[in-house]
């Protein structure tokens, strides 16, 4: 039996940080750490090595995004990190999302959402507010450092791995890409793995960005 997760909280809000402790704690998920700034994210990531990070976009100091690609980058088995938000067209999510980030939840979640949330994106298998992450991409995907990634390369999929990258990228769950492209769950995940390994790609929320920055879906578009 899996484990279960291991969680740190960074909100510079107390009532956020002891408010989302309870509900996770309550369901037997292990808050490991609860801070106030990015640096101290930063710094109790490295000594605590949670599963998980919920981690506020905007705090005094080092902000979320800066606390996320420093926590991301070169780390060896990084935790996921899931970025939290009061708005949900937060200008910043974007960007947080292209630093590998997993996702992100309002902070008015319900205690269901969230318990779910942090099960799901420590298991890599699916995307958080599928709609919610689709409106974001489409509004900013256009302006936050598309040049640098628009030449990735994506002929190492067959074109079965580009219609579910496709459909994927349109926020469908692994059920509902079983049903519209008539297979099992359990072929939908070996494909979506398969997509992840070849582009190098941490989760599904990469590779919604990907699927944007290539023009393999264009925003706005039905």
């Amino acid at each position: 039996m899996t484990d279960p997760p291991r969680v740190l909280i960074a909100d510079d809000q107390a009532l956020v940080r002891t408010g989302f402790s309870m509900i996770l704690s309550a369901t037997g998920i292990e808050v490991v750490a609860e801070v106030a700034d990015g640096a101290e994210a930063v710094g109790a990531v490295r000594r605590t090595r949670p599963d998980v990070v919920l981690m506020d976009i905007q705090m005094p100091g080092m902000d979320g995004l800066e606390a996320t690609r420093r926590i991301l980058s070169g780390a060896a088995g990084p935790p996921r990190v899931i970025m939290l938000t009061t708005f949900d067209l937060d200008r910043y999510v974007y960007a947080a999302l292209t630093a590998g980030a997993s996702g992100f939840l309002l902070k008015d979640v319900s205690p269901e959402h969230l318990v779910a949330a942090v099960r799901l994106v420590r298991s890599g298998d699916a995307l958080l507010a599928p709609s919610i992450t689709r409106r974001l991409v489409e509004r900013f995907a256009a302006r936050d450092d598309r040049d640098a990634a628009l030449h990735r390369d994506l002929s190492p999929l067959t074109s079965r791995e580009l219609e579910v990258l496709q459909r994927l990228a349109r926020g469908l769950s692994n059920a509902e890409l079983a049903r519209e492209l008539r297979l099992s769950e359990a072929t939908v995940k070996t494909h979506v793995a398969r997509i992840l390994s070849k582009l190098d790609l941490r989760d599904r929320a990469q590779a919604i960005i990907v699927a944007y920055e290539t023009g393999l879906i264009v925003p706005g578009q039905p």
